[in-house]
């Protein structure tokens, strides 16, 4: 039954991702013009914002969403519109080459974003809302990268911190390894590269460290891959929504996921609105 469940969705997905471009390409900051009117209210955002949060909002720190694996840039729009309703300066990062190559060298790529949105806005960290594989390209860069010192709140949807075995299944059906897609050999269980990352401390820093994962995740299997250890908030939806249905693309426009999300960025208690838009 699962396997039914799991190979659609990966056609869909390694379609998806070898029809994608190949060029690199890294979205500009999205941030709305100061003169801008003020965007009408998310449907997501169903508690009411006070004057107070959305005025610290607007002073702390810059939140950058990471896309993932073959996820364009405008994909993370609605996510990014929320955000900005809730008083954040927004950026929208995706990933060079649509996240196909090495996630290391996305790492640095990503790297040098940061220091951008850093140097145009004056601020000290940055927060990071990362889906699918960005949350590796980010976490890679946090922990192995010197970005420990640069942010300030990682929050990841459905990213195969330990791997999945999606992934290997490709070499299953005979698509060779990972139809030869880097990106996908490392996020493969047991490849060298998730060694590498998970060894030693999974949240190293002072940087306050959520990840968010859902029983219904297609392209996450086992779904508790997608934890992480050493003292990071692990949060799955349907643990406090029991009949919240959300897959893997899901996590970035699901309203319940979105006030998780929000909870985490203003380092509140995690307590999932079930009924959100």
């Amino acid at each position: 039954m699962l396997l039914r469940k799991i190979v659609p969705a990966l056609a869909v997905t390694v379609a998806a991702v070898l029809a994608a471009p190949t060029t690199a390409a890294v979205a500009a900051p999205d941030r709305p013009a100061a003169t801008a009117p003020a965007p009408a209210p998310a449907a997501g955002n169903s508690v009411t914002n006070t004057a107070a949060e959305i005025a610290a909002a607007a002073a702390g720190n810059p939140v950058i969403v990471v896309g993932g694996l073959s996820g364009i840039a405008s994909a993370y729009g609605p996510l990014a519109s929320r955000l900005r309703v809730d008083g954040y300066r927004v950026w929208v990062y995706q990933l060079p080459n649509l996240g196909l190559g090495d996630i290391p060298a996305s790492a640095r790529a990503f790297s040098s974003f940061v220091a951008q949105v850093r140097a145009s806005t004056g601020a000290a960290k940055v927060d990071v809302v990362a889906h699918s594989e960005g949350g590796l390209v980010s976490r890679y860069f946090i922990k192995s990268l010197g970005g420990t010192s640069s942010v300030g709140r990682y929050v990841s949807l459905g990213s195969p911190q330990y791997g999945t075995y999606v992934a290997n299944i490709v070499k299953f059906l005979g698509l060779g390894s990972c139809a030869g897609i880097v990106a996908c050999q490392q996020m493969s269980i047991g490849s060298s590269f998730l060694a590498g990352l998970n060894d030693g401390d999974d949240t190293p820093g002072t940087v306050r460290w959520t990840a968010v994962r859902t029983l219904q995740d297609e392209l996450v299997r086992p779904v508790d891959n997608a934890k992480l250890a050493d003292g990071a908030t692990n949060v799955l939806i349907q643990s406090a929504c029991p009949l919240r249905v959300v897959g893997h693309l899901g996590l970035v426009l699901d309203g319940t996921t979105y006030t998780v999300i929000r909870q985490a960025l203003r380092d509140q208690p995690i307590r999932p609105n079930c009924f959100a838009l």
